[in-house]
């Protein structure tokens, strides 16, 4: 699994803080993560943290879109493994910077707050056992709840990172209303179970839209010629989709509070995502 096998190669600080289940070889100084770590201000934003009528009850979200009366095309973030931390709601605020609105669910809540937990064999555990199908019907939640507050169906877009890079495939093979996604070093070939059936690379004939892949040459985790077969698939298929390699880069190359951060490698993935959004039509 990405995040899992990365976890060992790369140290991280979640919340500004290091947790004890990380610090055993997983964590550099803080001071090094924090002084890389992007903060992006709510100043002309309307942010918050909310609640999302779901099929069975409701799942906390974060949001974030410009002060107006919108409607703003919208973005679903789709978080990594371990929560909607700052990093997340960060993201949402660069998108909100840009003219759109922001949500990013919290797909894990149901088991608790991932953010918070330091033992990686239990979020291993949270993540594997939580079902695609319910992942996918909570994510069009999300989307009703972000028509009702001020979002644009009709210019909506996913953007994921590492295990949320793989929903970004799979919600883009699942829902028809997408414009256009980006997954950031998305697994595609993921072990198959009774309640995660599908991967990515055997549904992604059924792509809905066009698709932006975003990958560290480095990555031992994600295989190349998965990721190809993937977007071979696709084509064939008759859509669009590009895949681009980072040959200095390693996993989680964007994600500014790891030491995996690649500044310029993030820079130039961020411009290819916001130009992928603006030509297909979420903008």
């Amino acid at each position: 699994m990405d995040e899992i096998s990365v976890l060992h190669r790369y140290p991280m600080a979640r919340r500004g803080v290091l947790t004890g289940g990380f610090t055993a070889g997983l964590t550099l100084a803080t001071a090094r993560v924090e002084a890389q770590t992007i903060e992006t201000d709510a100043h002309g934003l309307v942010t918050g943290e909310v609640d999302v009528p779901t099929a069975d009850g409701h799942m906390p979200a974060y949001f974030a879109r410009p002060d107006g009366p919108g409607p703003f095309a919208l973005v679903l973030v789709n978080e990594e493994i371990f929560g909607v931390h700052h990093y997340i709601k960060d993201v949402c605020r660069r998108l909100a910077k840009l003219g759109k609105m922001a949500v990013a669910l919290d797909i894990y809540a149901r088991s608790g707050d991932l953010g918070k937990i330091a033992d990686i064999k239990t979020i291993f555990r949270i993540v594997s056992e939580t079902p695609d199908a319910q992942m996918l019907s909570d994510l069009d939640a999300a989307v009703v709840w972000a028509e009702a507050h001020g979002g644009d169906p009709k210019r909506l877009g996913v953007l994921g990172f590492c295990r949320g890079g793989r929903a970004t495939w799979l919600y883009a093979e699942h829902n028809r209303s997408l414009r256009a996604a980006v997954a950031f070093y998305g697994q595609v070939n993921t072990p198959t179970t009774p309640v995660q059936p599908d991967t990515a690379l055997e549904l992604a004939g059924y792509l809905h839209c066009p698709l932006l892949g975003l990958y560290g040459g480095k990555d031992p985790s994600i295989k190349r010629a998965d990721v190809e077969a993937a977007a071979a698939r696709a084509r064939a298929a008759g859509q669009t989709v590009e895949i681009v390699y980072y040959p200095d880069a390693g996993h989680g190359f964007h994600a500014d509070y790891r030491p995996s951060y690649v500044a310029k490698d993030a820079k130039d993935a961020w411009a290819r995502a916001m130009g992928w959004f603006q030509t297909y039509g979420v903008a």
